[in-house]
C-alpha cells in the first residue's frame, strides 16, 4: 500500500508546484501589464478642450464618422531645442495640421494639410493661462496655437472648416524622432536632390532610409524642395505619414511584445490629446477603429490655396475649391475631384501652378516663398 500512495504523492506534489508555478506566471503576468498600463497612461498629456471651448462650436459628428485635428508642434522647449535649434522660450506655433476626417464606416480617411501661413479669420481665444485674445480678421492659422494653445487652434480649425474636431493630437519634434527611430527608421524616395541648410537635411535623388533625425528634417525642410515654399514641405510630410504606416504595418508588432512596448512607450511620451483620447484604452479603440485605413484606402491633400492679396508671402484659401472641399466632409463624402485635379504632383516641382501662387526672386538670386518666408522653420 505504501509503495502505491508514494508515486501518487509524488504526482500531486509535481501537479500542486505546476499549478503554483502558472499561477505565479500570471500574477506576475498580469502585475506587468498593469505596470505596463499605468506607465503608458501617465506618458500622455491631455487638454479638456471640450471644457475650454464651452457650447458654440459646431455639431458633434453622428453615425460613425470623425475628425481628429492634428498638429505637429514646433515647441523649442526641453529636448525639442537640441533637435530644432532657435530660440528656447515658452512659446510654439502648429508646424504642422492636418484635418483627418473619417468615414462613418470606417474604411477611408481624407487627410487635409493646412499650409501655416494661410490667412483666417482667427476667433477670440483664452490662452491657457486665462489670458484672452481678441477675434482677428486675418491671422496666419499656426498663430492660432501660439496665442491660445491647442483649444485655440481646434476653435480656429472648426471655424475654418464648419466641422466639428471630434478629437485633438499634438506630437512634438523629439517625440516624433523617437518614434521613427523606434520602428527602425522609414523609406523615402526623393526625385531631386535636396540640400537645405536650415533643416540639416542633405539627400541626394533616390531612395533612403532615414533615421529620426533626418526624418524630422525631411518633414520639416522646405527651401530644399520646389520654390522653396511650404506646400512643398507638405507634400513632403504628406509622404512621411505613408511611409510610418507601411513601416509600423510591416514589424509585426503582436509576436514582438518588446518591440510594441518600445513603440507604445516612445509615441505616449511624444503626445498630447482631448481628454476623451487620454488612457490607453481610447488609443487602442481608435487604433482598433482604425485598423481597416492603410496607404491605399487614404486620400491626402492640401487645402487649395492662392497668393493673400495683401502679402505675397501668405495664402488664402482658393474659392469655389476650398468651400467643396469642407462641404463635401461636412456630408461625409469624397474629396471632390476639382480639388484632387489641382494638387501638386512633385514636391520638387518649382513650377507656379494654379494653387501656388508664384515665387519671386530675391536680389540674391535665392528663390523666396510664397507661403512661409517670415515665419519659423
Amino acid at each position: 500500500m505504501s509503495d502505491q500512495r508514494e508515486p501518487r504523492s509524488r504526482r500531486r506534489k509535481v501537479l500542486r508546484i505546476a499549478v503554483f508555478t502558472a499561477v505565479g506566471l500570471l500574477l506576475v503576468g498580469a502585475g506587468a501589464a498593469g505596470y505596463a498600463y499605468w506607465k503608458l497612461n501617465g506618458n500622455i498629456r491631455s487638454v479638456d478642450i471640450d471644457t475650454q471651448l464651452g457650447p458654440g462650436r459646431p455639431p458633434a459628428s453622428v453615425g460613425g464618422a470623425f475628425n481628429i485635428l492634428l498638429l505637429g508642434s514646433d515647441s523649442r522647449a526641453g529636448a525639442n531645442h537640441s533637435l530644432a535649434g532657435g530660440a528656447v522660450g515658452d512659446t510654439a506655433r502648429s508646424d504642422t495640421a492636418m484635418v483627418v476626417h473619417v468615414n462613418r464606416e470606417h474604411t477611408t480617411a481624407s487627410v487635409i494639410s493646412i499650409p501655416r501661413d494661410t490667412l483666417v479669420a482667427r476667433p477670440a481665444c483664452t490662452a491657457p493661462d486665462g489670458t484672452g485674445t481678441p477675434a482677428l480678421r486675418s491671422a496666419m492659422f499656426n498663430s492660432a496655437y501660439e496665442v491660445g494653445g491647442p483649444a485655440c487652434a481646434v476653435k480656429t480649425t472648426e471655424q475654418l472648416t464648419g466641422m466639428r474636431m471630434d478629437h485633438f493630437v499634438e506630437v512634438d519634434f523629439a517625440g516624433f524622432a523617437g518614434l521613427i527611430d523606434a520602428i527602425g527608421g522609414v523609406d523615402v524616395t526623393t526625385t531631386v536632390d535636396i540640400s537645405d541648410q536650415d533643416s540639416g537635411l542633405h539627400l541626394a535623388a533616390g531612395n533612403h532610409h532615414l533615421s529620426g533625425t533626418q526624418a524630422l528634417a525631411f518633414v520639416r525642410t522646405r527651401h530644399g524642395v520646389g520654390n522653396g515654399s511650404d506646400l512643398g514641405r507638405i507634400e513632403l510630410q504628406q509622404q512621411m505619414v505613408k511611409s510610418i504606416m507601411k513601416q509600423i504595418g510591416a514589424l509585426g508588432l503582436t509576436s514582438n511584445p518588446a518591440h510594441l512596448w518600445s513603440i507604445a512607450d516612445k509615441l505616449t511620451k511624444s503626445m498630447t490629446t482631448d481628454s476623451e483620447l487620454a488612457s490607453v484604452s481610447a488609443l487602442v479603440g481608435l487604433a482598433n477603429t482604425l485598423k481597416g485605413i492603410g496607404p491605399d484606402q487614404m486620400t491626402m491633400v492640401t487645402l487649395p490655396v492662392v497668393s493673400a492679396p495683401s502679402d505675397p508671402n501668405r495664402v488664402v484659401p482658393r474659392t469655389p475649391q476650398a468651400g467643396q472641399l469642407w462641404a463635401a466632409l461636412q456630408a461625409d463624402g469624397a474629396v471632390p475631384q476639382s480639388v484632387v485635379s489641382i494638387q501638386p504632383s512633385n514636391p520638387a516641382d518649382s513650377t507656379p501652378g494654379p494653387s501656388t501662387g508664384t515665387a519671386t526672386r530675391t536680389p540674391g538670386g535665392a528663390t523666396r516663398s510664397p507661403v512661409g518666408a517670415a515665419g519659423r522653420e
